[in-house]
């Protein structure tokens, strides 16, 4: 395989195709149905799905026998599913499948974007085309395909690949299990699984994802009244709702240093995942926390660089984030407010059961109300994280070669903070599969937050790796 060929035919298609495509896709609000109720009367998941589907589809004809269908069970976001059988040489190590995951459902729009940019702008500025779900997920398609394109340009052969593009990700993927479940005869057992939905340490080398952390939440909510009423007559007599909420959330959270209390979110963090964030910690310096937008004068919650890595990575931790219940600034009367409710988003650790952490969130947060208040915590969420298994020989050897080939740099390999809830699902599914785990949200692309932007260097780079490791799969297959 000659590399600097794939390098210029997948950098060739981003820029004339890829890119392209992506810019449309940002321009529509397909906000996933957490955040948008009306999701299937609004029509935007279905253009989002539009515009893929007939991109794929003019694609397809280079392979043989390849398959396209977008996937609609009954009340449920649709799913993309495409079948690329193996090409090129018959016999040994075309029985195995290549998964290759990603997403195409977005986050809402958040405040706080630049004045020339916004969530459904697409603007391009140097290297980077900015606007919502570029980078998290929508490239995923794209580059999925353009490596095995890459493949097909020199006619390398590969194994089978199925390419999964689910609509329901940023809600917890809670549609996901039925459309694997209805497809589970046609994905078969897949030996290598690649997901592109996750993050990188820097632009500067290949990192893969070690581990996940997973998340519960949902709407906690302290009601005191029927009806708000004057300040000045019941401050005094009736316990504030906020207090009270404040007082709840300090049985799950320390409110001076961020640290969860109770130990039964909390489990050990593996020594090799220790070393590892030690490491990473060493690559990336104070990189580790200075691609956030910090105020003057703010600082992390530790200066222990190693220690910051494994909070985002193996250690529970609390977001919130929305509030309900309070009027705006501009109309706040002198009035005791009659509740007040807060959006709940907890991490927790790889290997701790999603559901088994809301349930005793649920518990915490509603017993014993103080004062007899109306507590009530609505959980929306509880997914579990995933710990990768140990790299095979053949794997770690290619991503090691592929990361030199394409990004000049070593490969690196860390946790990540967010959740990819496939991934669990995957490996609880398949316990024998390879895992290849990467992305392009790297320092300042601030998924899920204003002024999201795809490193579009680092999207070709990412698809050169796949079409490398694909081929290096399909040579370890047939030697077995």
């Amino acid at each position: 395989m000659d590399t600097s060929r794939i390098t210029s035919f997948v950098s060739g298609l981003w820029d004339a195709e890829i890119v392209p495509q992506l810019v449309e896709y940002i321009r529509i609000p397909n906000k996933s149905p957490m955040f948008d109720a009306q999701w299937r009367e609004h029509g935007y998941m279905d253009q989002a799905v539009t515009l893929m589907e007939t991109w794929a589809r003019g694609k397809l004809s280079a392979f043989e026998g390849a398959t396209l269908e977008v996937v609609r069970l009954e009340g449920r976001t649709p799913l993309i599913y495409i079948d690329v059988p193996a090409q090129g040489v018959q016999g040994k190590g075309t029985d195995e499948t290549v998964v290759l995951y990603g997403h195409l459902d977005k986050q809402p729009e958040m405040t706080g974007w630049a004045e020339d940019l916004g969530p459904w702008t697409p603007v391009i500025k140097g290297d980077k085309l900015y606007g919502r779900g570029g980078a998290d997920d929508g490239y995923a398609i794209f580059g999925s395909l353009a490596a095995l394109l890459a493949l097909r340009d020199q006619g390398v052969p590969h194994a089978r690949c199925v390419i999964l593009i689910e609509a329901c990700e940023e809600s917890g993927s809670y549609d996901l299990p039925y459309y694997v479940d209805h497809l589970a005869d046609r994905i078969g057992n897949p030996a290598l699984v690649v997901c592109l939905d996750s993050g990188c340490g820097n632009y500067d080398q290949l990192w893969l994802t070690t581990s996940l952390r997973g998340m519960t939440g949902g709407n906690l909510t302290v009601q005191v009244l029927e009806e708000g009423v004057h300040s000045g007559d019941a401050s005094g007599v009736v316990p504030s709702s906020f207090r009270i909420l404040r007082d709840i959330l300090g049985r799950l959270e320390d409110p001076k240093t961020g640290t969860i209390l109770p130990r039964e979110l909390y489990v050990d963090i593996p020594p090799q995942r220790v070393e590892q964030a030690r490491r990473s910690a060493e690559v990336l310096g104070t990189a580790v926390y200075d691609k956030f937008p910090f105020v003057e004068g703010m600082k992390p919650v530790t200066d222990d660089l190693s220690e910051l890595v494994l909070n985002r990575t193996w250690r529970p931790q609390l977001a919130v984030t929305g509030i309900g219940g309070m009027p705006p600034l501009d109309s706040a009367g002198n009035v005791l407010r009659p509740k007040t409710a807060v959006k709940l988003s907890l991490r927790v650790p790889p290997t701790l059961s999603g559901a088994e952490a809301g349930r005793f969130l649920k518990q915490l947060l509603e017993k014993d109300p103080p004062y007899g208040a109306k507590v009530t915590f609505d959980l929306e969420k509880d997914g579990s994280g995933w710990n990768a298994p140990a790299l095979s020989p053949w794997l770690e050897d290619a991503v090691a070669q592929a990361s030199q080939h394409y990004f000049g740099a070593p490969a690196a390999y860390m946790g990540e903070g967010g959740s990819i809830p496939f991934m669990g699902m995957l490996g609880e599914k398949f316990p024998q599969a390879q895992f290849l785990i990467t992305g392009v949200l790297g320092p300042h692309s601030n998924a899920h937050g204003p002024n999201e932007f795809l490193h579009i260097p680092t999207g070709k780079r990412v698809s050169m790796v796949v079409a490398d490791v694909v081929a290096r799969h399909f040579q370890e297959a047939s030697k077995a």
